[in-house]
């Protein structure tokens, strides 16, 4: 019976594996939004002297958007893959980002709502500067939505800030 449990155990933990997949797609995910940029900033470059008053506003806040994503995304890869994977060995790398390695899942769910509000408040804002395309219904959504992701950022960081504070009480 124990060497079963040991064979069980071992294949519990070896199933991490199973999430690689994902971080790779992940990396693909980004190379298609680097696709996206680039096509972006090519029409912002060729409309430069026929963009219209607010176009080239609205494409440089999407490529913004976009740089933003991506970010979220690298954040997603190294930390998902570190903290259930395995630790990246690029340990001395002048490059290795000092977050590395130290981002924990509450960090990462901080992160990840703190890039998801900043990337809502970027699609606002592209909204409000073409307001004139939006019903006030449809506006109000935006707002809307953009508030319960406000909302959810507190409620995550009051959430950690309890639990750290019970921790330390400990």
């Amino acid at each position: 019976m124990e060497r079963f449990e040991k064979t069980l155990e071992m294949a519990i933990f070896n199933s991490r594996w199973l999430l690689a997949p994902f971080f790779v797609g992940l990396i693909l995910a980004i190379v298609v939004l680097l696709v996206k940029f680039m096509k972006e900033l090519a029409s912002l470059v060729a409309g430069i002297w026929t963009a219209g008053e607010y176009d080239t506003v609205i494409s440089i806040l999407t490529l913004v958007d976009t740089a933003l994503i991506a970010s979220l995304l690298l954040i997603i890869i190294f930390s998902g893959y570190e903290n259930f994977v395995s630790k990246i060995g690029v340990s001395g790398h002048e490059d290795r980002p000092a977050w590395m390695g130290k981002v924990g899942f509450a960090d990462l769910k901080l992160k990840l709502i703190g890039a998801i509000v900043a990337i809502s408040a970027v699609e606002l804002l592209k909204a409000f500067l073409v307001s004139e395309q939006y019903t006030n219904e449809q506006l109000g959504w935006k707002v809307g939505i953009h508030f319960t992701f406000v909302l959810s950022g507190v409620f995550f960081a009051i959430t950690d800030w309890i639990s750290e504070s019970r921790k330390k009480a400990h």
